[in-house]
């Protein structure tokens, strides 16, 4: 999945007063990264954790893998190649019981879940943090914790005022107005839109995943609407150049576009809109110590410390309780932070999604080309 979103600036927040000066074992006990482990195994001389590139990575950087090189002087290598293409190495590894090309993968849960049925992700039970944290690092429909749910975001209806005078849109079916004929864009395998077009539909979210017809049925009364089809940098670039009107997107991608003095705002409509999470997870096949280390800088990734300066840079809600929002982004629908805010986002279990998914995109597409 690509994530070339235009940078984002990354607001470096003060981290733990003291904490800096906190080293090796020390700083590790002081965050609860010691565990119930009796003795620390050796150190090796780097972990690698797969990343997105451009302010996905610089973001991580900043909040998670830094410190962490300074509290245990272990060097974090991040590897750039995408989420997509490391998937098979590492399966291809485990089950040539290889040690496998990384230590960490930071993913989308979809696709860790799909590792995560496969059996080839570490149980992560075991990491202290993991009792300081909301219900939404618990990847649903999977036992235990083979991925560790790390942040969400959502599918938002990003608009331009100028296009709604009579006040943002409430409805998914507020983009089948005439007016809006080749203005609207979705991605183009229609992620993010498949859940609330089935309530837009008339359907049930109760009903996926044995009866989306009205999912497809919406997908067809849009598909008159002649909607720009693309993938993250195009929305950017569509609304910048006017060529649309509203769009179904990443939070993070509309948030960018005003950033970048794009007159754009975006909303969640009554129908809802599909709440997704990313993750981090740890292939079998690790050397002991090596294991031990990785879990350690996972279990400082659920840390306040590090979720406050690693999300500021992505605007997205972390899973520890009690973070700083962005100011941008205080009360907005997109950045949830109460049990309340999640009433009109959807989450469907990642287990339906993995099992789904590829047949969700195949019927998207051929409805649009129909």
């Amino acid at each position: 999945m690509s994530r070339e979103f235009p940078s984002i600036p990354l607001r470096r927040r003060q981290f733990l007063s003291g904490a800096a000066a906190l080293g090796g074992a020390a700083g590790l006990t002081a965050l609860g990264m010691r565990g119930a482990f009796a003795q620390e195994p050796e150190k090796p001389g780097e972990i690698i954790v797969r990343a997105w590139g451009g302010s996905w990575v610089e973001s991580l950087k900043a909040g998670v893998s830094d410190p962490f090189t300074e509290m245990t002087g272990i060097a974090v290598r991040h590897d750039l190649t995408e989420d997509n293409e490391i998937q098979p190495k590492v399966w291809a590894a485990v089950a040539q019981n290889r040690i496998p090309p990384i230590h960490i993968n930071w993913d989308t849960t979809t696709n860790a879940t799909k590792s995560a049925l496969r059996g080839v992700t570490e149980d992560l039970s075991d990491l202290p943090n993991l009792a300081n944290v909301t219900e939404l690092a618990k990847p649903v429909g999977l036992d235990g914790y083979p991925i560790v749910n790390t942040y969400g975001y959502v599918y938002v209806l990003a608009y331009r005022p100028e296009a709604f005078p009579d006040g943002p849109p409430q409805s998914w079916r507020d983009l089948l107005d005439p007016r809006f004929k080749g203005r609207i864009a979705l991605y183009n395998d229609g992620i993010g839109f498949h859940f609330p077009a089935q309530v837009a539909g008339g359907g049930s979210l109760e009903d996926i995943p044995e009866n989306m017809q009205p999912c497809w049925d919406f997908i067809a009364e849009i598909k008159k609407q002649e909607p720009l089809l693309g993938e993250d940098p195009d929305f950017t670039t569509w609304f910048q150049n006017g060529e649309i009107d509203a769009a179904c997107t990443i939070s993070t991608n509309a948030r960018e576009a005003k950033k970048n003095g794009i007159e754009i705002d975006w909303v969640v409509p009554e129908e809802g809109a599909k709440f997704d999470t990313d993750g981090l997870w740890i292939p079998k096949g690790l050397p002991e110590n090596e294991l031990y280390w990785a879990k350690q800088y996972i279990n400082f990734a659920l840390t306040t410390e590090a979720q406050q300066v690693w999300l500021d840079g992505l605007g997205l809600p972390g899973v520890v309780p009690g973070l700083t929002p962005p100011e941008d982004l205080v009360g907005d629908p997109s950045y949830p932070t109460k049990e309340e805010d999640f009433e009109n986002l959807i989450r469907i279990s990642s287990k339906v999604q993995v099992e789904n998914e590829s047949d969700w995109f195949a019927k998207f597409k051929a409805i649009m080309q129909g």
